[in-house]
């Protein structure tokens, strides 16, 4: 079990000011795996004072400087890539098999990412009398989900670095360990004071003093829509700049002519890695009506091959819910779309064969789906996927986008030009066609309700900017 007792403030390890402690579960056995500090709105205030009194000297450094120290914590978390990515299994419950190249990897390739980016905020242009130049934004508040905790939280702080900006980061409380160990990284390669700090505990209580506080310039969060709201609405009065990555329902259009065993087995990968607990996952899957039984034939024989268990098993593929009350709320969303008329192909209600305690949500797919469906509509967070049927690519489209949410989504057709072809009509942040990786230097983020701002590649980079304007 891990034991942490300090945050990471001004370049030291201080006692909270917030007296107040909280138990890490493990979701797969109900066993207590970490034991962390619970701050308060002062230990938020200590935070941000040092990030403030920082940035005067951290703004003004070398792009070269800032890019080193980004080397520096990407050779750093290489070492300490075991230590995360056990937090991972312990504290998430994601399978071994997935932890380190899902969330811990990533550290590195992005640092190394926005080192080589820092030098974008020295260029400049020239436009009749005017020199256009970029600045950092200043102080910057991060508050990060539990679902990707170490993929989110480097998003968020590798442009910031890159950018000149100083930082208070806050994790969310089912997955903390890993900044505690972050901060060991930032200290370990020397990251001058008051650049990088953190606070740790309640997100109502916490999320909403960094949201609010005057002396932040920039919040961005990455959670549900709801919060969103909130973090939006806490930081209007100040007219701070505000990043948000939300929720989504995505959408991933077959069509008659694609591969269909191809595109059955990259959606059920989609959707159930992490447990289903990934904000951008293609829980629609919307498949031409000539072909449909077929795909919820190969969607069943696809989800029933994966092995539900003990994440520390290399050959388990789909651990537990990250918490209790998320294993509800899938089951209840399952409930529901059974009640509503739905079919359920496979999985359910019950729990894994073998299993008899932790968090665990049979790998559930359901057809004849409506896209009227609460299930269709709303982000369950789980390993549920839907799949609905067509008639035309048009009536495909309009399923598409017919969701108050737009973070990403997929196509797979007969060939690439059909598949962009029908990418460029659905209103999302992304489109995969054909089976396409994800890439982590193009932006991410959504339309709609699933949020505004865009993260990684260049685009991440300017979220951390201000532009200005010189005339001579």
């Amino acid at each position: 079990m891990r034991i942490y007792d300090k945050f990471y403030i001004n370049g030291q390890w201080v006692t909270p000011i917030g007296k107040s402690t909280d138990e890490v579960i493990n979701p797969a056995n109900g066993e207590v795996s970490a034991k962390v500090p619970y701050g308060n709105t002062e230990d938020v205030n200590a935070a941000v004072s040092a990030a403030k009194n920082a940035f005067a000297s951290w703004s003004q450094t070398s792009a070269a400087q800032r890019a080193e120290f980004l080397r520096k914590i990407a050779v750093e978390g290489e070492r300490r890539n075991a230590d995360l990515t056990q937090t991972v299994v312990d504290e998430l419950g994601m399978p071994i098999q997935h932890a380190a190249a899902y969330q811990v990897d990533a550290l590195g390739i992005i640092c190394e990412s926005y080192a080589v980016k820092a030098n974008h905020m020295e260029e400049s242009e020239e436009i009749g009398n005017s020199v256009i130049v970029q600045e950092p934004i200043g102080v910057c508040a991060m508050i990060n989900p539990w679902n990707y905790p170490i993929w989110q939280m480097i998003g968020k702080v590798a442009p910031a670095i890159a950018a000149g900006c100083t930082m208070v980061v806050k994790a969310a409380s089912q997955t903390p360990s890993h900044l505690f160990i972050f901060a060991e990284i930032c200290d370990a390669v020397g990251l001058p004071a008051g650049v990088f700090n953190f606070v740790h505990g309640s997100g109502r209580e916490l999320g909403s003093a960094l949201s609010a506080h005057p002396d932040v310039d920039m919040v961005t969060f990455t959670g549900s829509t709801a919060a969103g709201v909130q973090v939006t609405n806490s930081a209007a009065p100040t007219v701070k700049r505000v990043c948000l990555e939300l929720g989504g329902k995505s959408p991933f259009i077959i069509t008659e002519k694609a591969d269909l065993e191809a595109a059955i087995s990259f959606g059920i990968h989609d959707v159930m890695v992490n447990t289903g607990q990934t904000c951008n996952a293609l829980t629609r899957m919307i498949v031409h009506e000539s072909v449909y039984d077929q795909a919820v034939e190969l969607a069943k024989l696809k989800t029933e091959a994966l092995l539900v268990g003990d994440p520390t098993d290399p050959k388990v593929f789909i651990g537990p819910m990250s918490s209790a009350s998320q294993k509800q709320t899938v089951l209840d969303y399952i409930d529901k779309a059974i009640a509503e008329g739905a079919n359920l192909v496979t999985g359910g209600t019950g729990m894994p064969a073998g299993m008899t305690k932790g968090n665990y949500v049979l790998p559930t797919v359901f057809s004849n789906v409506t896209n009227d469906m609460a299930i269709a509509q709303e982000e369950v967070f789980g390993p549920v996927l839907v799949i609905i049927k067509y008639s035309s690519v048009d009536q495909a489209i309009e399923i598409a986008n017919d969701t108050p949410y737009g973070l990403a989504s997929a196509v797979w057709a007969g060939d690439n030009d059909e598949a962009t072809a029908i990418a460029r009509k659905i209103r999302a942040g992304q489109c995969s066609i054909n089976g396409g990786d994800a890439n982590h230097e193009a932006p991410f983020g959504g339309y709609k309700e699933s949020g505004n701002g865009r993260e990684f590649g260049i685009a991440g980079l300017h979220e951390y900017c201000e532009i200005k304007a010189i005339q001579y």
